[in-house]
């Protein structure tokens, strides 16, 4: 038996999600398909985290245990040729018996992507959360920036999502401007966060909240307030998917 590390990409449009569900494809389920043929027997695959319905991965981490001997080029290659185009396996390492793709991780990056202003881009709709206004990102950024540190970050989590402790620690909280390519779209609006570990919507619900610090509608300092345990009622509305990325995961 050897344990396999695969960096994985995918557009999540089509997609339940990452989790294998009772109903739709997901990428766990197909992955474990093709990897269940070329290993002769079930496998079970662990992701790094459970993308939702809809969210995309750059760089998702799966870890597999598989008893065939093939060399890792030979396995992304066979694996790549039995995927659906919109996933694909980046990369196949061999790893230590003890690494799993969850719990071995230290830390996470996401990135929301967003435009404001102008008129919505056809070639958008599946990777960017479009606003007709603009946003005053100065303010934006400020918010974004009081995110970092260890907080509890319950307010931006889905209600009903059981965990131990809603505390998490974000290192990286950054709302950026990137220039857009092209004369027809505005500059693309990014907001990344890297941190130990994010709670069920979590940054979805932040990029909701820094959207109505964007509009006017909430001020910056109302973030800290957000941090000592208030309610998921207080925080913005709940980003939609299409704009989500898992941009990397980070291990020892």
């Amino acid at each position: 038996m050897r344990v396999l590390k695969l960096t994985v990409a995918y557009d999540g449009t089509r997609f339940v999600g990452w989790q294998r569900q009772a109903e739709g494809e997901s990428i766990q389920g197909l992955l474990e398909q093709v990897l269940e043929r070329l290993n002769g027997s079930p496998v079970m695959v662990s992701g790094a985290g459970r993308t939702d319905a809809g969210v995309h991965a750059l760089g998702q981490v799966a870890s597999v245990a598989l008893t065939c001997r093939h060399d890792v080029q030979t396995l992304m290659r066979a694996v790549n040729a039995q995927l659906p185009p919109d996933i694909r396996v980046r990369t196949v390492e061999d790893v230590p018996s003890d690494f799993h793709a969850r719990f071995s991780a230290r830390a996470k990056t996401y990135r929301y992507q967003l435009r404001d202003g102008g008129l919505a881009s056809p070639f958008d709709g599946a990777f960017v959360w479009h606003l007709p206004e603009t946003l005053d990102i100065p303010a934006m950024q400020a918010a974004a920036g009081a995110l970092v540190g260890t907080h509890d970050f319950g307010a931006f989590q889905s209600v009903g999502t059981p965990v131990s402790t809603s505390v998490r620690t974000i290192t990286r909280s950054e709302v950026t401007r990137v220039p857009s390519a092209s004369a027809l779209c505005p500059a693309l609006l990014v907001y990344e966060a890297t941190g130990n570990g994010f709670l069920r919507h979590m940054v979805r619900a932040i990029v909701g909240t820094l959207v109505e610090v964007g509009r006017g509608r909430r001020e910056v300092a109302t973030m800290s307030r957000l941090l000592a345990g208030a309610p998921r009622s207080e925080a913005g509305a709940t980003a939609p998917p299409q704009g989500l990325f898992l941009v990397g995961v980070e291990y020892d």
